[in-house]
């Protein structure tokens, strides 16, 4: 799930525990939480249009999708008037805060790690803020992000 530090970072997720994920509309993002989502699911949080963009940390699925009830706000940015209470357009899942990376695994590395050549994420184009991930993907990721908390890596200034 990719979303930008300025609007909700890995550390947001740290200090509130667990949060809503609302606010996605596109069709496809929307079936995956909706469809596809399940409770204790892992997540890979990902800052994107950061320096570097990357993964940040992990959270898990707290709550299956459900309405996402911004939507019948009229006013609120997430608004949508096609959206009602008896037939919602869009959904959103609940996420909890698992753990921060030390570091950032930069989409650079993402694209340069063997086994990762097919994730959602390093494909061109790829914009969507929740995509797929394969359990073998998300592993490869997991190591990735605690690898540099656990190899004594120096890091420069430090």
């Amino acid at each position: 799930m990719k979303c930008e530090p300025s609007a909700y970072s890995i550390d947001d997720l740290a200090r509130d525990g667990n949060t809503c994920w609302e606010g996605v509309r596109n069709y496809q993002a929307r079936n995956i939480m909706r469809d596809d989502m399940r409770v204790g699911d892992g997540v890979l949080f990902y800052a994107s249009n950061a320096e570097p963009a990357g993964v940040t940390g992990l959270a898990a699925i707290a709550k299956t999708g459900y309405p996402d009830h911004f939507a019948w706000k009229k006013g609120h940015k997430y608004f949508d008037a096609r959206s009602t209470k008896t037939a919602p357009v869009w959904y959103m899942v609940d996420l909890a805060f698992v753990e921060r990376f030390a570091d950032t695994v930069p989409l650079a590395t993402l694209k340069a790690t063997r086994g990762l050549e097919k994730m959602v994420v390093t494909q061109k184009g790829s914009r969507l803020s929740v995509q797929p991930v394969t359990k073998a993907e998300y592993d490869v990721v997991v190591r990735l992000g605690r690898k540099t908390a656990h190899a004594g890596v120096s890091r420069p200034g430090g």
